[in-house]
């Protein structure tokens, strides 16, 4: 790799460490390297291109709005492109679905959405607590690494973390506990020492936790817990959310209406950053200009995330397709589980992952995988996962080719 990189950027840089090549194009499923070598991407962003890379619909209108000098910068000034992004976002997602949701555009990231958040449900309630999830990941500033819980990235904030309790995710202790026993009772023994808390935030799919997917009637159970003790419900569907598992909204198939919601990574539909905040009109208690940020008014993604809405949740097509191609990575998967003992499959949609026993086989199938031309991620606490995110938009035959090459991989380390 170009020494450039290794003499002036950050020893924080991680994901060219695992996949050493310079990129210069990429289009659809794949990125090609500037020397012209061709990789399928199974990692897409990390979730932030699930219509692929430079989706040439999405392109066409991007590209016309600059040309024609739309607003770029606008804080959080009324536009014509976000005028058609609010009606749009209502007219394909909330209304169908029956949500009251306000829309906020804390800023350009997912943290930044999830920040919001905490802050918001702080507000409302008076109370400071929060409740995490083990395995959690929420993000890397403050607020959210205080709800997250990888020690690493926890360790990195230098200072304390606080006014935050982890409690066990679904099937933390292999079945052997019943759900929220734990937490109830912490909640009704005044002599638990666990301050009231102003909210859960859960995600429905953890991540970067390990592909770890909750059950519907977990989450149900959770979310009639907080409406009992009167918790506010945030879920981050930063990652899992705009499809990834099937439906646009990952709680969908649990029936349920978190009091608040956390959107990024895809929502922007181009890659381009965005993030939203949505809230349950009730809750929307904000003073003008409690929370702001320099670039939460991003037009250009208010534009192509606006020609997503439109071509891919006009129908359910996509959600059909995700699922079933889902359960073609899930069929595969099931194989190499049967093949070789200590590996697990996990997860749902087009968000998969392989766990090893072993934590240091997932790190080598990745690296297995690139030299065959295939990008894959790794996650989890001790990354022991090969995540699986292809696009949405893959094609079978792209999908059939990248789990052939996980095939190879998985044997090439196993064997």
């Amino acid at each position: 790799m170009n020494n450039i990189f290794e003499s002036l950027e950050s020893e924080v840089r991680s994901y060219c460490r695992t996949w050493p090549a310079v990129f210069d194009v990429a289009k659809g499923s794949y990125l090609y390297a500037e020397d012209g070598t061709a990789y399928l991407d199974f990692f897409a962003g990390a979730g932030a291109l699930n219509y692929g890379h430079n989706n040439p619909v999405l392109k066409r209108k991007l590209l016309e709005y600059l040309e024609r000098d739309g607003v770029t910068h606008g804080l959080d000034q009324a536009t014509k492109a976000k005028r058609e992004f609010l009606e749009t976002l209502d007219e394909k997602l909330l209304k169908p679905r029956g949500l009251d949701y306000k829309v906020q555009f804390p800023g350009p990231t997912g943290t930044n959405s999830v920040e919001s958040a905490l802050k918001l449900v702080r507000k409302i309630t008076g109370r400071e607590s929060i409740i995490s999830f083990t395995n959690a990941f929420h993000g890397m500033t403050l607020g959210s690494l205080s709800v997250t819980g990888n020690s690493m990235k926890r360790g990195g904030a230098g200072i304390p973390l606080v006014h935050a309790t982890p409690m066990p995710y679904d099937d933390y202790f292999d079945g052997q506990v019943p759900d929220f026993l734990y937490f109830e009772r912490m909640l009704e023994d005044s002599g638990s020492g666990l301050n009231e808390p102003a909210a859960v935030i859960v995600e429905t799919l953890q991540g970067e936790g390990g592909i770890n997917s909750s059950r519907p009637e977990w989450l149900r159970g959770l979310y009639e817990l907080c409406q009992k003790h009167g918790i506010l419900m945030i879920v981050d569907d930063v990652q899992m959310g705009c499809g990834r598992t099937g439906p646009f909204f990952s709680f969908e198939e649990a029936g349920i209406q978190p009091d608040i919601v956390c959107l990024s990574k895809s929502i922007g539909g181009y890659g381009m950053p965005l993030a939203l905040t949505l809230i349950k009109s009730e809750h929307d208690v904000w003073d003008p200009g409690e929370h702001n940020g320099t670039f939460r008014g991003n037009n250009p993604a208010f534009v192509t995330a606006t020609e997503a809405l439109k071509e891919y949740w006009s129908d359910d097509r996509l959600e059909k397709s995700t699922i079933a191609k889902g359960e073609r990575v899930g069929e595969v998967l099931d194989e190499l589980v049967a093949k070789y003992d200590g590996a697990l499959a996990k997860g749902r949609g087009l968000a998969r992952g392989l766990g090893f026993e072993d934590p240091e086989i997932a790190g080598k199938v990745s690296k297995a995988a690139f030299d065959r031309k295939l990008i894959l991620e790794t996650s989890g606490p001790d990354s022991e996962v090969i995540k699986i995110m292809p696009p949405l938009t893959v094609s079978d035959e792209e999908l059939e080719q990248g789990l052939q090459i996980i095939r190879e991989s998985v044997h090439s380390v196993l064997a």
